[in-house]
């Protein structure tokens, strides 16, 4: 009897052990969500719109400055005043001795250099040095610190057809492209540098902007800008279209993708950005254009078909999807440009990991 006892509670313990370790294997894990999500600014009405991503600390120097989200750069660029002391700022540069200078926990490099944005018919120049620091994004409703990272400080910024400095802080600029900045091919996008977890890939997705919340005080709208890319996010499931992006030698890889625009029964063809760091108006080039810049009237109707499948066709009207044509023999830009508009009727999703940018219509 002692030994059946024996072998009979021997077989009930490995019953439970049994049971026990097939229940374990049923365990969902957990799902792969983003880094952070956070929210943007909304601002502007009728034809001039953007948006903006607050800017909390710099260094350990506290700010509240908002930085343009801007698909069509690479880089984060901060004007120096208010966050270096004054009589370090002056109107011909950043004034220090030496090859760099630690202030507010933020290195300044004395490497000087110049950033274009714009075109030869509508541009801006900023000066300044490249810095190092560790950047807060985002404000009370939700924010992330990103490790020590380059960016460019600059100290002035001109209006390239009228000469005028710019107010401090007016272009502030948050560039999220891929590739690396034509300043410096240290700089890339801010939201490449952060460190993520296991499953995720490096981007971001962007949600459609509300076309609706856009307001002149500046609206907050939660839950736009989503950091670290998941499984789900690049599955087959859904519904971007994902376009490889080509590699230079000098920028890195380049967010032009080739795609073909029709409009008014013309057809061109070339390379296209997605830029919602311009606000109102696209920019159709094309070297047929007669005329070195027209606006297409009201009840216009354009389609766009980019190399791998994504058609988007919207319609002008007197305030909202003003488009122009250009001759990129007078404006020096080939590109075919889509302003913020184009981002209040798609989602956007920019992978830095395999070089790619998802579109999806909505």
């Amino acid at each position: 009897m002692k030994n059946n006892f024996t072998y009979l509670l021997c077989l009930a313990v490995l019953s439970l052990l049994s049971a026990s370790c097939k229940k374990s294997s049923n365990v969902t894990p957990a799902p792969i969500v983003p880094l952070k999500t956070l929210g943007l600014y909304q601002y502007g009405l009728g034809n001039n719109r953007r948006v903006f991503i607050p800017i909390s600390k710099v260094g350990t120097q506290a700010v509240t400055y908002y930085g343009v989200f801007d698909t069509g750069s690479t880089g984060l660029t901060l004007d120096a005043n208010g966050i270096l002391p004054a009589s370090m700022v002056t109107s011909s540069g950043i004034v220090f001795s030496g090859d760099s200078i630690n202030v507010n926990g933020i290195t300044v490099t004395s490497k000087t250099s110049t950033i274009s944005y714009g075109d030869k018919t509508n541009g801006t120049k900023e000066y300044g040095n490249l810095a190092y620091a560790p950047i807060t994004i985002g404000d009370q409703n939700g924010n992330i610190t990103t490790k020590r990272i380059p960016f460019f400080l600059y100290y002035k910024i001109i209006n390239d057809q009228t000469g005028v400095q710019l107010a401090a802080h007016s272009a502030d600029v948050f560039g999220v492209s891929t590739g690396t900045s034509y300043l410096n091919s240290a700089i890339g996008s801010p939201l490449s540098y952060f460190t993520l977890g296991s499953g995720l890939a490096s981007g971001f997705r962007l949600a459609m902007l509300r076309s609706g919340s856009f307001s002149s005080a500046g609206a907050y709208v939660s839950g736009l800008l989503s950091i670290g890319l998941t499984p789900t996010d690049l599955g087959s499931t859904t519904g971007f279209i994902m376009h490889p992006l080509t590699y230079y030698t000098f920028s890195g890889y380049s967010p032009n993708i080739p795609a073909t625009i029709t409009y008014n029964g013309q057809s061109v063809s070339g390379n296209v950005l997605f830029d919602t760091g311009t606000p109102s108006v696209s920019v159709i080039e094309d070297p047929k254009a007669t005329a070195g810049l027209g606006n297409l009237p009201a009840s216009s109707q354009v389609t766009i078909t980019t190399n791998h499948g994504f058609t988007y066709t919207y319609t002008t009207t007197g305030t909202i999807n003003l488009t122009a044509i250009q001759n990129p023999n007078i404006s020096g830009d080939y590109r075919t440009i889509f302003s913020i508009d184009f981002f209040t009727a798609n989602e956007y999703l920019m992978d830095y990991t395999n070089h790619r940018i998802g579109l999806k219509n909505n």
